[in-house]
């Protein structure tokens, strides 16, 4: 806030955009709340309606003073008018994630996976919940490696994953463990995956619009539409769901899912347009 402030009174912005849910986003709005200066946020009205994430307390804070409310799907609309936002103020325009995506994916599908089978696991794991608690951990590593056996795991380790990994002394010496990848390379996994397992929230809505299976290792999400439209399925840290549910997949019986509305590639020009208009 103290280094943002001065850039604020110096560049006088008519208007300032913060996006998703970080403690940046929350500080430059706030900033911006007390100099009087117009704020929008991009990716609002998410709620997982569990305050023990730091994300969701910067979630509600962010919507409360923003002036420009751009949300991604209509679960956030209505989220916003239950906390009494005006639906002046609330434009609902797509996902700026997917734009991203749908502009890069051509390029991810031009890199070669090489070694890597026709069939492969893509997991991600960084949440305090799943690796700071031994217990969970071990469980969700040990299924792993049991999957492991049928199938490829392919498993880019976050830096506090692989930390928590070594305190707890777990043997994943038979995972094909690698370093954390740029966001092509990434995507160019993720499209091709059999299925994802994950606890990130914008793998998600990737995973959603690729139509690639998802099992979320968390007991809520964000982002619900990706459960009730997309691919995703939440499986909690139950070891013997994850079990069942990939068991479907590889059985060729995943989860059919659809794109939800205005997931096209176009937010930010609509959120452009939006800004003309003022």
């Amino acid at each position: 806030m103290t280094r943002f402030e001065p850039v604020v009174l110096e560049r006088k912005p008519d208007l300032v955009l913060v996006y998703g849910d970080i403690n940046s986003t929350v500080a430059a709005a706030l900033v911006c709340s007390k100099l009087l200066l117009p704020v929008g946020h991009v990716e609002a009205g998410l709620r997982s309606f569990d305050r023990t994430m730091p994300e969701e307390i910067n979630r509600l804070l962010t919507d409360q003073i923003a002036d420009l409310l751009f949300t991604p799907s209509e679960d956030g609309d209505q989220n916003l008018a239950r906390e009494g936002i005006p639906a002046s103020r609330v434009h609902r325009v797509g996902n700026v994630m997917i734009d991203s995506l749908v502009r890069l994916l051509p390029v991810a599908m031009e890199k070669k996976l090489n070694g890597l089978p026709d069939r492969y696991i893509l997991v991600t794991l960084h949440r305090p919940a799943n690796v700071d608690d031994d217990r969970a951990l071990k469980v969700i590593l040990g299924y792993l490696l049991e999957l492991n056996s049928e199938v490829k795991v392919l498993f880019p380790v976050h830096p506090r994953t692989r930390q928590r990994i070594a305190d707890f002394g777990i043997d994943v010496t038979n995972l094909d463990l690698r370093e954390p990848l740029p966001y092509i390379e990434f995507l160019s996994l993720q499209r091709r995956a059999t299925a994802v397992v994950t606890d990130s929230g914008g793998i998600q809505e990737e995973t959603t619009y690729l139509r690639v299976p998802c099992l979320t290792l968390r007991s809520n999400t964000e982002r619900p539409v990706t459960v009730t439209m997309g691919t995703n399925i939440l499986v909690g840290q139950d070891g013997a769901t994850l079990r069942a549910e990939l068991t479907r997949i590889l059985e060729g019986k995943p989860k059919q899912g659809t794109v939800p509305p205005l997931w096209d590639g176009r937010a930010g020009p609509r959120i452009a347009e939006i800004l003309n208009q003022l």
